[in-house]
């Protein structure tokens, strides 16, 4: 039987856009190592670990041994697939003085028009071992709802349209906020598990959110989605899914009101 580890860094979208390649990847035993909050999602894994909990960082440092436990965990493996250091040369120096099996990829798309979902499917085609999907899914059982979900954050004030704007898009449908524990938002929805995020997010009858994690976490569960694009390239990091509508300007200050609703209209 062989076993593999993937390693995979970054945020809630990075993830989502690599759960295709990931899937391939799928053999008699399949590990991953990734951030805490990403784990939930990784339900086609056999064993997760977040990679804090692991001390793999710890190959980095010249001055000590790699720990016992750690390079036993590592050597179990007979193929390691890692996104983890491939930008850290130091990294990636100490591992190739191991006798590990680690393959290193590039963690982000280096140019326009290539999509990031297709870019990691391409990455691991040498070690394909199950069909590949250009959606990334994530199954909840469900039943569609008869709400606007709304998601006004991301990662970067750049990537935010208004929540003024929000609101006025909210005055015309049924609609439930959501927002992650920390964020300040009166009355929305917080779950900071993301699988238990994903299955509230898949009762909703549309969603629209900014360019952010969540957007694709919403994509993946198959709602129908309005993704508002500015500084971000669509066409490399826009949400995938069965029903995804973009509204794209160069900044999310000229996305208007009324072409967001009419987006939502159209799915409604």
């Amino acid at each position: 039987m062989h076993r593999r580890l993937i390693i995979l860094p970054g945020a809630i979208g990075d993830f989502i856009v690599s759960i295709p390649a990931m899937c391939t990847l799928k053999t008699g035993y399949l590990e991953l190592w990734a951030s805490e909050q990403n784990l939930p999602l990784a339900r086609f894994a056999d064993c997760t670990r977040s990679i804090v909990s692991t001390g793999l960082d710890l190959l980095a440092i010249e001055d000590i041994s790699p720990p016992r436990r750690l390079m036993e965990r590592l050597g179990a493996f007979d193929s390691i697939i890692s996104w983890y250091g491939s930008n850290r040369e130091e990294f990636r120096s100490q591992v190739s003085r191991l006798d590990l099996p680690f393959h290193f990829l590039p963690a982000l798309p280096a140019g326009p028009n290539v999509h990031a979902v297709d870019f990691y499917l391409e990455q691991v085609r040498p070690w394909a071992c199950a069909p590949a999907s250009a959606i990334p899914r994530i199954e909840c059982p469900h039943s569609r709802g008869s709400h606007l979900a709304i998601h006004p954050f991301a990662s970067s004030p750049r990537k935010r349209w208004p929540l003024s704007r929000f609101e006025q898009i909210s005055g015309g449908f049924p609609v439930r906020w959501c927002a992650a524990p920390a964020d300040s938002l009166p009355g929305a929805v917080k779950i900071g598990n993301l699988y238990e995020l994903a299955c509230w997010l898949a009762t909703a009858r549309v969603y629209l959110g900014n360019d952010s994690g969540i957007t694709h976490l919403a994509a993946a569960t198959g709602v129908p989605v309005v993704a508002l694009f500015g500084p971000s390239d669509p066409a490399v990091w826009a949400p995938r899914g069965d029903t995804v509508r973009v509204v794209a300007r160069s900044t999310m200050d000229e996305i208007t009101v009324e072409e967001v609703r009419s987006a939502v209209l159209a799915l409604w």
